[in-house]
């Protein structure tokens, strides 16, 4: 396994080399700590990127953007000391398979490097706790006037849901918010990965999201408006 580690601080790239080497044995780490350097360093041959927004020559999330043009194929994971649930969502969209802010615990960040690695999107959990109360994303609420009384906006839009998902949709739409692979899903519930997509398609017609990232994002939304 290769795996390249972007930051400005040498001990934060240490104590992270050292963290994932705890996935294999063997690990070829490429250790940057500029854009130039990263730009540099980058190669198709990676199996997982993980890149700080804040470096020497970042001009916002353009760096982000380049690895992603030249790089198509490899997983990306921003590392960051940013806790703001906009700049979260921006990377996420750029098709960032994980945000994972640095004030996190060192077994969080090897579990959401697993999860991508197996296939899966980290969305970190503050990124759902900022979303407006009853509100899915992607998914507009009804207005006030056809809300039963006394009923909240949340079940107002887990009610909408209900009834344009089959309960199949349903539990894959579970299984999506758990950053599951179509694989994953598919080996869980029985079905083909063809079957999978084909579900996801109309999930996310359903959310009014466009890509599996919003869908993930959306997903975990909802579960956690059912908690």
């Amino acid at each position: 396994m290769k795996i390249l580690i972007a930051d400005d601080h040498r001990l934060v790239i240490e104590a992270v080399k050292a963290k994932l080497s705890e996935l294999e044995p063997g690990i070829e780490f490429v250790l940057v700590m500029s854009v130039d350097e990263l730009l540099a360093g980058a190669t198709d041959d990676l199996d997982l990127a993980l890149i700080d927004l804040n470096m020497p020559g970042a001009d916002g999330q353009a760096h982000i953007d380049e690895i992603r043009r030249r790089h198509p194929a490899v997983p990306v994971i921003v590392l960051s000391g940013y806790e703001d649930p906009a700049i979260m969502r921006a990377a996420l969209e750029r098709g960032v398979l994980g945000f994972i802010p640095k004030a996190y615990s060192p077994e969080v960040m090897l579990s959401a490097v697993r999860l991508v690695l197996a296939g899966g999107v980290y969305v970190p959990p503050m990124m759902l706790t900022a979303l407006p109360p009853g509100i899915v994303a992607g998914v507009a609420p009804q207005p006030d006037a056809a809300r039963a009384p006394g009923a909240p906006a949340a079940s107002q839009t887990l009610e909408h849901l209900r009834n344009v998902l089959t309960e199949r949709q349903v539990e894959v739409l579970q299984l999506l918010s758990q950053g599951k692979p179509n694989k994953l899903i598919g080996r869980s519930l029985g079905i083909s990965e063809g079957t999978v997509k084909i579900h996801l398609a109309a999930i996310f017609r359903a959310l009014n999201v466009r890509n599996r990232t919003e869908a993930v994002v959306a997903a975990q939304a909802l579960t956690e408006a059912q908690a």
